[in-house]
């Protein structure tokens, strides 16, 4: 079963950037679509990007397009989410997800463990 591990997490002050990761040890990335989710404290998550199998579509949520880019480096067997001018308000756990068909589903069917970001002065 496809199993996903979320890294790059941290404390990072108000406008202050973070990167990503999401890898699948194991399995080869290339073939999912992915998407990154947020769950704020007392929330429930939500979807934050999504890139489509093989990288030709990407979409973004309103509250962070401009700031955040998703990319993907299937050499690298690895997604990423580039995230800048940070704010308080993006701080919580950021989940990625796959799903084997080649554009962004609406319900993914294989989630990470998350990993915490923390946007603090």
């Amino acid at each position: 079963q496809l199993q996903l591990v979320e890294s790059g997490g941290g404390l990072v002050q108000p406008g202050g950037s973070l990167k990503l990761s999401c890898a699948a040890p194991g399995f080869t990335l290339e073939y999912y679509a992915i998407g990154w989710f947020h769950e704020a404290p007392g929330k429930e998550r939500e979807g934050v990007s999504c890139i489509s199998r093989g990288g030709d579509s990407t979409n973004y949520a309103d509250s962070v397009k401009g700031r955040f880019t998703i990319s993907r480096a299937d050499a690298e067997n690895t997604v990423y989410l580039q995230m800048n001018n940070l704010k308080p308000e993006d701080t919580g756990i950021y989940y990625c997800a796959a799903d084997p068909g080649g554009s962004c589903p609406l319900v993914f069917r294989s989630w990470g463990q998350g990993t915490q970001v923390t946007v603090s002065s």
